[in-house]
């Protein structure tokens, strides 16, 4: 896998997540296979349908603060498969985030985020 690919498809991710675009977040899960999502202290979300309903939430909380990320760092897990580490800036909080991605229809789609709070991370870059 294009581990480069994995890194652009990444940078969407938070970008959707930035601009609240629930379009473009919708358009990067996968529709064909199972998705799991976990938002810190949030419990587990499994299915497209839980999962999206999450995001629909958050990105419309006019209160959502922003969310950007730093050192995203792919890595291939076999066959099409491929998972991105990064840690995310939300408020005053940094969090390590993984987000796997699948090759589904020609493109790479997210079946798993889970992201939880740092206690120790490497500084953002200035």
């Amino acid at each position: 896998m294009d581990l480069t690919r994995a890194e652009f498809a990444n940078e969407a991710f938070y970008l959707a997540f930035e601009s609240k675009d629930f379009a473009a977040m919708d358009h990067l899960w996968s529709e064909s296979r199972e998705v799991i999502c976990i938002h810190p202290g949030w419990p587990a979300l499994i299915g497209r349908a839980a999962v999206m309903q999450s995001w629909k939430s958050i990105l419309g909380n006019p209160a959502q603060g922003a969310v950007s990320f730093y050192d995203a760092e792919a890595r291939p897990l076999g066959t099409g498969v491929c998972a991105v580490v990064c840690y995310e800036l939300a408020g005053n909080a940094t969090l390590i985030a993984t987000n796997v991605f699948v090759e589904e229809n020609e493109r790479l789609r997210l079946v798993l985020h889970q992201s939880g709070y740092c206690s120790n991370p490497p500084p953002p870059p200035r």
